[in-house]
């Protein structure tokens, strides 16, 4: 099955003579209605993104996103991957999030937004990836551990 190569030239005899990747290319990912769809998750909220060309409009759980994320910082959070690939007002982003709490969720349609936009243009990967928007944030609440008040605060030591 495999072979010992006993010399540096033996093993540049080993690689194959097609010096091409075998990559596949990215494909556009679209449903029936031309839209692109992706799931983004952040603490514990879920956040299902629908995306497709329009005049730049944002429905979060089907009220505008000034109403639902009220926080500036917030909407700005959910702006970050069409500000970073160059597309603000070119897309409408249709999403429905649950759970967790207002950070989480407006987390998790950023993810979603960003995998959605991957999936719509290809091409847009690498500067999301460089920007870091299409890796999940992975941080969860630790869990509270029995004997103890939280999930690392020990009780009260008294002494008497």
């Amino acid at each position: 099955m495999a072979e010992t190569v006993q010399s540096m030239e033996g093993l540049s005899a080993l690689k194959p003579a097609s010096s091409e990747p075998d990559a596949q290319p990215r494909v556009q990912k679209l449903d029936k209605q031309g839209r692109s769809y992706a799931t983004g998750k952040r603490k514990n909220a879920v956040a299902r993104v629908w995306i497709k060309p329009g005049s730049g409009k944002i429905v979060v759980n089907t009220r505008p996103v000034e109403v639902f994320f009220a926080r500036p910082v917030l909407r700005m959070l959910i702006q970050q991957p069409l500000v970073t690939a160059n597309r603000q007002g070119q897309y409408d982003v249709v999403c429905t999030v649950s759970g967790g709490g207002l950070s989480g969720q407006a987390g998790a349609v950023r993810h979603g937004i960003s995998k959605a936009l991957t999936y719509f243009e290809p091409e847009l990967r690498s500067p999301l990836k460089r920007g870091g928007f299409l890796t999940r944030d992975s941080r969860v609440v630790e869990r509270k551990k029995y004997g103890r008040m939280k999930a690392r605060r020990s009780f009260q030591f008294s002494k008497r």
